[in-house]
This record gives C-alpha cells, structure tokens and sequence, in this order.
C-alpha cells in the first residue's frame, strides 16, 4: 500500500494537496522514508510530475556510498514502484487520510500514557496537538451539487398534483398530492377517518381510478372491515345491496381492486413499513393509524418516539417517492369542537406537525340532545399546508353506509 502511495505523490498536483504536515515521511516505513526524501527534493527542485524512473536516478546519485546490497534492495523497491499503477485520487486521499490519522492516534496515546503515568501534568501539548491536526480529521468529501437549473426546477416543483382528490370543495384549495408528500390526517374516534381515506383512493375519480397503486397498513381495525369500507367507497353499493348482487358488485370494483393492496400489520414497526414500501413501490402508502408503528424503545418521552416515527414515514414518502397518509388521533382537546389546530394532535403537539406537507383534520358538529341520526356534515381543517399555502376549512358529507365524502 506504501508503494502504490508513493507512486500516487509523484502526481503534481495530489503531492501538491498532501504536502508537508499532511503527508509526514514517518507515515512509511524507513526505507522507503528515503525514498520519499528524495521525491520531495524532486518536487521541490522540478515543480512537475516526475516517474519512478526519475526518482531512482536521483536517489541513486544523492546517495553514492551505497553497498552493493543497499543498491540491489533499493533497486527491488524501485522496481516495485515501477509496476503499481498510481491511485484514483479519491482512494489515494482516503489511504493517506487514514494512515495520518493512525499516526495522529498514535501520538495522542503515548500522551496519554505521560498524563496516566505522571510525567505531564499540563494538558497544553495535548491541546496544541488536536488544534494542529483539527482540519485533517475532517472527511475530504467530494460533494455532486444539486442540478437548479430552470428545466429541472420546474419538473421537480409540483406545480401540478399527480393524484388529485375527489372531494370538490377539498380540491379546489388543495388540488391533490404528489410522491415525497406526507400527509397527516387527523380525528376523534368514530369521525370517518378509514371512510376518507377509502374515498379518496376508492371512490369515484379517487386515486386508484386515476391509476395510483396504493397500498393501505392497517394496524387498528381489522383488514376485512377496512376492505369492506373500500368495497362500499368504489362501488356505491352497501354492504347488504352487496350481498344481494355480488355479481354486480364484483363488476364494479374491478375497476379500481388491482389497484388497491390492504394488509393487516398489528404489531409492525416503521422499519417493516419501509421494507413493504422498497419491495412493492406504491405510488401512496396509508398508515392507519400511523401513530402505532411507532417503536417507544429507546426514548424517554412518548412525544420524542411519535416524533420519530413520522419522521421515518416522511423519509420513506421522499426516498421512495411515494405519497404517505399517515392517520393519526386527535386529544380529548378536540371532542365537540368544529374548528381544530395542530396543537390538538394526539401524543405530539408539535413533532408530528413539524414533518407533515399537508395537514387535514376531520370534525364532525356535535351531537345534539334528542338527535337521532348522527349529523353527516364534516369539516376538514386545513391546519398545514406547504402545498398551495391556503389554510381554513372545507365542508363536505359523510355518506357513512358508503364510506364517501361528497359535496
């Protein structure tokens, strides 16, 4: 390795970027310390590439007093050097990077036997050695810059939503979503959250019918019950209109059930999600609930772990360009009221928040005394949204029989 090295420096310009203090003759071993002399005189009396050839020629007659054996030695390491071919520059400064640092290590360990042993007190050599050395514990990184030219700006921007949602007064303030997008959706229990996501993907003109595969984890209720709410949300038929006529039922969910993968996971974490997502490569991906992937080993707060997890999900929508609705539960906070904040998202006010694109949180009015039917209006909150930047709420209906969000 030494010698392919030394046949690296003879290249002007990486002996030029490794010079002096960066490239120590103590990095190699004695007899080829010399040989390394001589090419730091070659470099210094030629300022150019030299060849092997070059640099035996002026070991030789720099050191004329050689024994026979010294000369024939000398002469089998030259001959060495002649066969290695030099380095890649990359490798050369990564080889040379480590042995410094080995050498670098080495001299802080013996200090550290003086302090352990008593014959230092002061801790200022050890100080002036890390300040010496400090720029060349740095990683030599070779940094490709992102393309920003205009054409690629403008085919990386959504300006135009990919999947566009089906719910009319949802899409004319928030046309839809693309891959990299996490969007957290948020509500009290018993409000409608599998029901929208099985409208949205489901549904008439949803994702699955513009040609989104998506996958659904669900890890609350049981798959067979957040199927039969996709069942209802593509077909328009309810479940008991389903058991009278399959055959009619089967003919209209065709459309959109090639499209549609769903997958109990109870007991799944995020690292499982982003095995499925890498092996299957969904256009959007549903974490119902979202929260409950999420792995509390290993943090002190259950926030810090919420956080976490839907930091982990907003990586997977990114690294597998993929779009995530990640389903979450609202606090008691949210109970019976029609306007909601981030605040109110349940375990993490603020990390959950902090990853999302695009934040909906679903309310429902509140019951009233003597009510029958529970009132089918909902109100979506847009509480974040980096996507077109409009915040308010949008209103819709719940048919709950059919698991569709309308106008």
């Amino acid at each position: 390795m030494e010698l392919s090295l030394v046949r690296s420096l003879m290249d002007k310009s990486f002996y030029d970027e490794h010079r002096g203090s960066r490239c120590p003759n103590r990095l190699f071993s004695k007899d080829v310390q010399k040989i390394k002399q001589t090419l730091d005189k070659a470099m210094e009396r030629y300022s150019r590439t030299v060849s092997p050839d070059e640099v035996e020629a002026l070991f030789i007659a720099s050191n004329p007093s050689m024994s026979t054996a010294q000369k024939n030695a000398y002469g089998s390491l030259f001959m060495q050097i002649k066969k290695e071919k030099p380095m890649g520059s990359d490798v050369a400064q990564e080889v040379l990077s480590k042995l410094f640092q080995q050498v670098i290590g080495e001299d802080i360990a013996n200090l550290g036997f003086d302090y352990v042993n008593g014959a230092k007190s002061s801790l200022e050599p050890l100080r002036n050695l890390l300040e010496q050395y400090a720029d060349d514990f740095t990683p030599n990184m070779n940094i490709e810059w992102d393309d920003i030219t205009i054409e690629t700006l403008l085919a990386k921007n959504d300006l135009e939503a990919r999947w566009t949602f089906n719910i009319p007064s949802l899409c004319r303030r928030v046309e839809g979503i693309n891959a990299g997008h996490l969007i957290e959706i948020g509500a009290r229990p018993n409000t409608g959250k599998t029901s929208f996501h099985a409208s949205l993907i489901a549904g008439p003109g949803g994702f699955a019918e513009q040609g989104a595969n998506c996958i659904v984890l669900c890890n609350e209720e049981s798959y067979h019950r957040v199927a039969a709410r996709y069942l209802t949300a593509a077909t328009g038929l309810t479940l008991p209109q389903v058991k009278q006529d399959p055959t009619k039922a089967h003919s209209m969910y065709q459309k959109v059930k090639d499209k549609i993968k769903i997958k109990d996971v109870t007991m799944c974490d995020m690292n499982w999600v982003e095995s499925a997502v890498k092996s299957v490569k969904p256009d959007v991906v549903v974490l119902d609930m979202g929260d409950k992937f999420a792995t509390f080993k290993g943090f002190t707060r259950p926030d810090e772990a919420l956080k976490a997890c839907a930091i982990h999900a907003r990586q997977i929508a990114k690294q597998y360009e993929c779009a995530v609705l990640y389903m979450s539960q609202l606090s008691a906070e949210a109970e019976g009221k029609v306007v909601l904040n981030q605040s109110m998202m349940e375990g993490s006010r603020t990390g959950k928040a902090a990853e999302a694109d695009l934040m909906i949180l679903i309310a429902k009015n509140p019951q009233v005394e003597g009510q029958d039917e529970e009132d089918a209006q909902r109100h979506l909150n847009i509480v974040k949204n980096k996507l077109s930047g409009w915040h308010g709420s949008v209103h819709c209906e719940l048919d709950y029989r059919l698991a569709r969000y309308t106008v």
